[in-house]
């Protein structure tokens, strides 16, 4: 099954509908056609499951496809390839491994960083090598996959490391599992699963989580608003390993009594630290103090996590966020 949500794999100008620049336009059955002649002897079912740029995808969206990958896997398909935007396409890797939706069967999510007006679009390309990935039996051992650029990286460790670039995924520290060449999937890497955590109830409201960022000389007074707003959890991004300004050390503590604050590193590629820095607003100081680890997770994954802890584990929140971490 291929299932389509829109993003720059199937965006086109949209001079046509007013728009002043790339809209999505196209989805799974125009690709399933146009792909035809790369696609003998595979029977690819094509449905459209949303038609948005990613920036506009909800966590509902991402459980509706869950549950639609789940329906998949009972109809007796072989395998699922999902493409999307690329701005959130790690988010919707993430979510879906969490989740297990590669429990049954291979789930690969691909996109493109080229319109289907540019002078080389990489779209079609990656969705054949997806598809080539999602139908080898080597795929089954190694939860959702991304396939981007010939790579084929694990959807829990992968993140986009370029705006612009067309190989613009990256899995660092830890690197692809492997690769698509001459069509076939070369799969020699596993990584470490986690336990699956259940998927909350379709009626179960989704809670505000916000994700905040600090820089120099910031205070982080935004923090000891966010309960007050509604938020039922927010991730700080801190500097370097996770520091924060001794001058938002109070403000990060009076939240983190508050809500759950979950500590992560804009770095990008972690882990942020635990036990090395030990001056007010370092790792030390502010997970003795109530606040989460947040491990290898980038703050966007982070957030998501959190969201569904909430959602799904809200008793036992510190154990089962920990669970993911790695």
């Amino acid at each position: 099954m291929l299932l389509t949500l829109g993003g720059t794999i199937g965006s086109e100008s949209g001079a046509q509908t007013g728009a002043s620049g790339l809209v999505p336009m196209s989805g799974a059955d125009a690709f399933v056609a146009e792909l035809a002649p790369w696609l003998d002897g595979i029977d690819v079912v094509p449905r459209g499951f949303r038609m948005l740029p990613s920036p506009s995808l909800l966590l509902e969206d991402l459980l509706a496809l869950r549950a639609t990958i789940e329906d998949a896997a009972g109809a007796g398909f072989d395998g699922v390839v999902v493409a999307q935007g690329t701005d959130t396409l790690e988010e919707t890797a993430f979510v879906l491994d969490v989740l297990g939706a590669a429990s049954k069967l291979p789930v690969v999510v691909t996109g493109a960083m080229r319109d289907r007006e540019a002078a080389g679009p990489d779209g079609p390309a990656n969705l054949v090598a997806a598809i080539d990935v999602a139908r080898s039996p080597d795929a089954r051992r190694h939860g959702v996959l991304v396939t981007f650029a010939d790579e084929v990286h694990a959807g829990r460790y992968v993140r986009k490391r370029s705006a612009t670039h067309s190989g613009a995924f990256t899995s660092a520290p830890w690197g692809p599992l492997g690769l698509v060449h001459e069509r076939q999937a070369h799969l020699p890497f596993v990584a470490r699963r986690s336990p699956v955590l259940a998927a909350p109830r379709s009626s179960t409201p989704v809670p505000a989580v916000a994700l905040i960022g600090t820089g120099v000389g910031d205070d982080l007074r935004v923090l000891q608003a966010l309960p007050d707003l509604g938020y039922a959890g927010a991730v700080l991004e801190g500097m370097g390993g996770g520091h924060i300004s001794v001058r938002a050390v109070e403000a990060a503590l009076a939240a983190a009594t508050s809500i759950p604050l979950v500590l992560c590193s804009r770095a990008g590629v972690g882990p942020t630290m635990r036990g090395t820095y030990g001056y007010p607003g370092g790792e030390i100081d502010l997970l003795e103090r109530g606040l989460l680890w947040g491990g290898f997770l980038t703050g966007p994954k982070a957030r998501l996590l959190l969201t569904l802890c909430l959602m799904s584990a809200p008793d036992d929140l510190p154990e089962v966020f920990g669970h993911y971490v790695w």
